[in-house]
């Protein structure tokens, strides 16, 4: 049997200049330092670092599987040297997705989000890493949904026999820390039952029936739970194996082109529309947003990443496809600020702003305590 290679993206926010907007290029160039010495040390085969908004997202390939303490620990360093410049600079919420001052072997728990799947290398090994600002993991379950449930997006579900054969969803539960896996087209109606709550399930994993192995992985860790408290939101990554068997490129794009409504936004406390766009347009412009979502594309081959660029490229030194960079998409983002313009209307009122439950930032329990003694029965 073939040796199994694993794909990691781990990504945090560590501070930004102006706000929640982006890090600044010294930051993501630590990181690349850092990873450049992991791939002199042999703990991994290959990197590529890159951001969405204010996240700088690590792009790693290795033989060590999932939740391996070498690889995690790398990115752990990568996130505090870049803090410690952010610091220096006085930049916004240097350290914020750093939940602590020392490394536990795995960065579940400790701020950073993290997206993995260990498989077999195909004859062909595309590629799609979606990044996304200022929202959260369900922000992700809708177009996954469609992806891998529905025919009328991915007809492959239909006309390629090994598609044809379904998927196991892994769905969590973010608030419980329980999981429990699924499987298509049999519960189909009963996972969509489910996911529809998105402010308790979101999908985690899809693997092949037909014994391709993984599919599709998301980072689902909730930051505000873990730490407490509001901290920022989590951001999530998600990566995406394609074709053969698989959902095409294609299909894998195409539930973007319909405009999603995610919770987020300014605050962690609103609702936004997605806005599809290119890595260098993700900077948030317009109430800090709306929630940027990207697709970067790339090869896995012989455990490396290949682009654009010349084969013998430097490691690291990347040129991925950006699928939502083209203007096809401008129809999309031009009915994500009609949506989020429509929603900014509400001001304070539902349903701009999330429920109470799942707002980040409420002076509601302040307001009834002091209001509790005012509060007369209905005769």
């Amino acid at each position: 049997m073939s040796e199994k290679i694993t794909v990691s993206v781990i990504k945090a926010d560590v501070g930004s200049v102006v706000g929640h907007s982006k890090p600044h290029p010294s930051m993501m160039d630590k990181c690349r330092e850092v990873l450049a010495d992991g791939l002199k040390q042999g703990t991994i085969d290959d990197f590529y670092v890159t951001r969405v908004g204010d996240d700088i997202n690590l792009l790693m390939t290795h033989r060590k599987g999932e939740n391996h303490k070498e690889i995690h620990g790398l990115a752990w360093n990568a996130f505090m040297e870049a803090t410690k410049l952010a610091k220096k600079m006085k930049l916004y919420a240097a350290g914020q997705d750093l939940l602590t001052d020392a490394f536990s072997g795995n960065v579940k728990g400790a701020g950073p989000g993290s997206a993995e799947m260990e498989f077999v290398e195909r004859g062909s090994e595309p590629m799609l890493f979606f990044m996304a600002d200022k929202t959260e993991p369900s922000a992700y379950s809708l177009p996954l949904s469609r992806i891998f449930l529905d025919p009328f997006t991915t007809t492959g579900l239909v006309i390629d026999a090994r598609a044809k054969k379904g998927f196991d969803v892994e769905i969590h539960d973010v608030k419980d820390s329980m999981k429990v896996t699924m499987s298509s087209p049999e519960e189909t109606l009963s996972i969509l039952s489910l996911l529809s709550d998105t402010t308790r399930y979101a999908i985690k994993r899809v693997t092949s029936r037909a014994g391709i192995g993984p599919a599709a992985v998301v980072s689902t860790d909730k930051l505000n739970l873990t730490a407490g408290k509001y901290v920022g939101k989590d951001d999530p990554v998600c990566i995406c194996r394609s074709q053969s068997g698989l959902p095409a490129v294609g299909e894998l794009t195409q539930p973007f082109m319909d405009t999603m409504i995610v919770g987020g936004w300014m605050r962690g406390s609103h609702h936004g529309a997605f806005y599809p766009c290119s890595v260098e347009a993700s900077d948030p412009t317009y109430f800090d947003g709306p929630p940027r979502i990207c697709c970067i594309g790339l090869h896995i081959s012989n455990g490396k990443f290949q682009g654009t660029e010349p084969m013998n490229s430097k490691p690291g030194v990347h040129l991925p496809i950006d699928f939502f960079e083209g203007p096809e998409w401008d129809y999309v983002r031009s009915n994500s600020i009609k949506v989020s313009k429509m929603l900014r209307g509400h001001g304070p009122f539902m349903p701009a702003t999330l429920s109470p439950d799942e707002m980040e930032y409420t002076s509601k329990p302040e307001v009834l305590k002091e209001l509790t003694k005012r509060f007369e029965r209905l005769d």
